[in-house]
């Protein structure tokens, strides 16, 4: 079930301070772990449902609610039906510490799933490590999300990976020998996978001639991107999330930049071309999925969630999801257990698990050792270009 939004806790002091007192008292009274009450095991989850990626949080949601509904499906997790109790960040820093909280330690959640951005994550993470709940993210690609504690786990590639994978593609598909980098200074998936992409183009011997910055949400990106003219890039790597990078491909059209834009897993969304239109057309990014990329369980996942969603085709994210759950159940069934420790042991001890985004290991920094699709934006459509292995 969805829950009401939380409001948006402003971070004062004096309220940094209540906040953390009432977070103290709210966790030291949680009921003891287990989290499976009766014949219900409940799994937390945390999505941007609303908000400037909201596209991102409905999509993960979407792929989580159809595993966990195939697995009530199926007669549930050890013996025991799921419930699925998930709360909006609305997009917003300072929600997903709230909202984490609060499936912790009113809910009594035995696992939490979530988030796609990065920030987001980073904010929950702590908490979840804290009270020795796992947590496991769909697609949140700084490395810095796992660093927080042996609890924290995802299914998806991290950015040293996807940068690698962007540079390589720039210098060796593109023939790209100059590059502009344009920086959501307020992300840190934007700066950290501008870093790796950085340090890969300039050990292959590209030039970085222009390095500027923006603030995610900003509507006006000209002053910026007249100076990336300026520098005569032959293309320019935009490591954002889709609202901002489709206006920043509206602006530098209209500037006449026709270079190559091109960018990470945040680009993907629905939204880029519908803002964008034929602004972002030809222009390329990095991601985790494509159904054309089809293997059986993926072609079956398609066929599932285009039926429970009236027709919507998935995106990588939905998959992202759907596998989130996916490697969280089977290691709940394997734990044999809802302990968080036992949770914690198995989710580690994932290995070579067939799943819709590709067959997933756990390594020892509880990362996904994955594959990376790259796309063209082609007709207003994401057209499948190649896979990059790991």
């Amino acid at each position: 079930m969805i829950s009401s939004p939380s409001k948006l806790f402003r971070a004062t002091p004096a309220a940094c301070c209540l906040l953390l007192g009432v977070s103290a008292l709210l966790l030291s009274c949680k009921p003891a772990p287990g989290g499976a009450a009766g014949d219900i095991i409940k799994i937390g989850e945390y999505a941007s449902l609303t908000g400037k990626e909201a596209t991102f949080g409905i999509s993960s949601h979407e792929g989580t609610l159809l595993a966990i509904e195939e697995a009530n499906a199926a007669g549930g997790v050890l013996g025991k039906k799921l419930e699925l109790l998930t709360e909006d960040t609305q997009s917003k820093p300072g929600e997903p510490a709230t909202v984490t909280t609060k499936l912790i330690a009113r809910e009594n959640v035995v696992a939490v799933l979530g988030e796609v951005a990065s920030s987001r994550s980073l904010e929950a993470a702590p908490i979840c490590q804290q009270n020795k709940i796992p947590m496991v993210s769909p697609a949140s690609t700084n490395p810095k999300v796992t660093q927080a504690g042996d609890y924290i786990f995802r299914v998806c590639f991290i950015d040293p990976f996807q940068g690698t994978v962007m540079a390589d593609f720039a210098s060796r598909t593109l023939k790209i020998k100059k590059v502009a980098v344009f920086t959501d200074v307020k992300s840190d998936y934007s700066k950290g996978l501008a870093k790796y992409f950085k340090e890969r183009f300039l050990a292959s011997g590209g030039t970085i001639v222009a390095e500027l910055d923006y603030n995610g949400g900003d509507k006006d990106f000209k002053a910026q991107l007249t100076t990336i003219k300026g520098a005569e890039p032959d293309g320019i790597f935009v490591p954002g999330y889709y609202t901002d990078a489709a206006l920043i491909c509206i602006q530098a059209k209209q500037l006449g930049l026709t270079v190559p834009l091109f960018g990470g897993d945040g680009w993907e969304s629905e939204k880029l071309t519908e803002i964008g239109k034929d602004a972002v057309e030809g222009h390329y990014f990095s991601t985790h999925y494509h159904p054309d990329v089809g293997t059986d369980i993926s072609r079956r996942f398609v066929a599932s969630y285009k039926k429970r969603f009236n027709g919507k085709m998935p995106d990588a994210l939905a998959a992202c999801g759907y596998d989130s759950a996916l490697v969280l159940l089977d290691a709940i069934k394997r734990a044999g257990s809802t302990d968080g420790a036992k949770i914690r042991d198995a989710l580690a001890a994932t290995k070579d698990m067939e799943a819709v985004t590709g067959r997933i290991t756990i390594n020892a920094q509880r990362d996904a050792i994955k594959s990376a699709v790259i796309l063209q934006v082609k007709d207003g459509k994401f057209k499948f270009l190649e896979t990059v292995q790991p």
